[in-house]
């Protein structure tokens, strides 16, 4: 059979896009294309919400959502797209969960105190179980509660996305559980920093406070500078044990997913093989946090590596968006609200106790 060369200029286009159709690989190309196109976009939002109000208060990793979203809604993209589409949104969105192992230092946790990191965890735990029990009586599926639970308890869109392959949730219920998430993170950023005032409590009280309700990282810095130096530094230390809750939770998940998926019962012969028991992902994520930990990666990796896993993270939400319909989403949106304000109310009230009981001043 003869070999066609599919870059030769004299081929017509439709044989050109056939034999490079059957390059290995090649066929992830216009997917990934537009997966890249909608990651563009949602950059070029982002700058533009900073230009004008000095920071995004929509990060670029919700914006290509709801670009990618807004695009499928509008256009149905055919077969020829939809192996870069997946691939995206499933295989690089596992590598971006690798590499934000290496963001994980176990030793600058560990300075925080015994008490206060057992309390976050206790706190993140309990926020978890408090949440995904109002979302299934709020009649949300089990993995879409899943979603909420662990957004709202933990480290809000990068849990959700962490998440996501473990339980294996689907693009639309990805989609609605960042979506209403981020607008009510949005929220939380813009009302926090009145809470000193209205509810006269200290900086230091206002710090853990933040660093244990607030979504993101970036979002803590924005909800604790206003207030000062001391609420900024403890909220971004307890905002990092917080994400260090991530990587245990994932295991505790992907033992629970597989019990569920094997009708609740455990193995009978033998013991599963560790390779079979957790993701590739998971393991890659918690070998590069020991390895961060024990200081065995070069300083001059680790800015790479999570700007790497930031930007895949922002492709696979691209990669999402372009498989949700907004229309479809739209139809959830009562209860995902209501799961996720009341899943908020719930992490605060839990945090108040925490504070009062390690009697923080």
């Amino acid at each position: 059979m003869a070999i066609v060369d599919p870059f030769r200029p004299s081929l017509p286009a439709t044989q050109r896009l056939t034999a490079i159709g059957s390059i290995p690989g090649a066929r992830l190309v216009p997917g990934l294309l537009l997966c890249g196109a909608v990651t563009l976009a949602a950059l070029g939002l982002e700058r533009v919400e900073t230009g004008l109000f000095g920071h995004a208060w929509l990060e670029a990793l919700v914006l290509a959502i709801l670009v990618g979203a807004l695009v499928r809604t509008l256009w149905t993209p055919s077969q020829r797209w939809t192996p870069g589409i997946s691939f995206s949104a499933k295989t690089l969105l596992e590598i971006a969960v690798v590499l934000l192992g290496a963001s994980v230092s176990i030793g600058a946790i560990v300075s925080a105190g015994p008490l206060l990191l057992v309390g976050i965890a206790a706190v993140v735990v309990i926020a978890i179980a408090a949440s995904y029990g109002m979302g299934r009586m709020l009649g949300l599926p089990h993995r879409m509660a899943v979603l909420v639970a662990c957004g709202n308890s933990i480290c809000g869109n990068s849990a959700i996305a962490a998440v996501a392959p473990v339980i294996g949730a689907d693009g639309k219920e990805v989609a609605a559980s960042i979506a209403f998430t981020a607008v009510l993170g949005v929220m939380v950023v813009l009302g926090l920093p009145f809470l000193p005032a209205l509810m006269h409590i200290s900086e230091v009280q206002y710090g853990v406070l933040a660093g244990l309700t607030v979504y993101a990282v970036p979002q803590v810095l924005a909800a604790t500078a206003p207030i000062g130096a001391i609420a900024l530094q403890l909220g971004t230390l307890v905002k990092l044990v917080r994400v260090l809750m991530l990587g245990p939770m994932i295991l505790v998940l992907t033992l629970v997913t597989r019990r569920r998926n094997d009708g609740g019962t455990a193995p009978t012969t033998g013991r599963m093989p560790w390779h079979k028991l957790v993701p590739w992902f998971i393991d890659g994520f918690l070998l590069l946090a020991v390895l961060r930990s024990f200081g065995l990666l070069p300083e001059v990796v680790l800015a790479p590596a999570a700007t790497a896993a930031t930007a895949l993270t922002v492709v696979s939400m691209a990669a999402l968006g372009l498989s949700t319909d907004l229309l479809s989403v739209a139809k959830a949106g009562g209860r995902v609200t209501a799961a996720v304000t009341l899943s908020l109310l719930v992490l605060g009230a839990i945090s108040f106790g925490l504070i009062r009981l390690l009697g923080i001043v």
